[in-house]
């Protein structure tokens, strides 16, 4: 699986906040999240989101939200946002 995973600059200055949390975790996350699409048998708590969030979708581990997008052409994911539950989608 080659796929090109970027970082916005909003997740990037979480992630620097929040020094428990690293970049691997996340993008530990966003391939399991593909492997799911891909038609693994993976337990992951991934939604698609509506709204203003249309096209996004949105990873759930404990109280952590990681949103993303996912361009299956290109096989790219963009990490919109990493935050913790309640402040992620504002």
């Amino acid at each position: 699986m080659n796929w090109k995973i970027g970082f916005s600059k909003e997740s990037v200055s979480f992630l620097d906040k929040n020094g428990d949390l690293s970049k691997e975790n996340v993008i530990d996350l966003v391939l399991r999240a593909i492997g799911m699409f891909s038609g693994h048998r993976i337990n992951i708590d991934i939604k698609k989101l509506k709204g203003e969030w249309n096209n996004f979708y949105r990873i759930r581990k404990g109280r952590l939200r990681v949103i993303v997008s996912f361009d299956f052409e290109s096989r790219s994911v963009l990490i919109e946002r990493i935050d913790w539950r309640g402040s992620a989608y504002k």
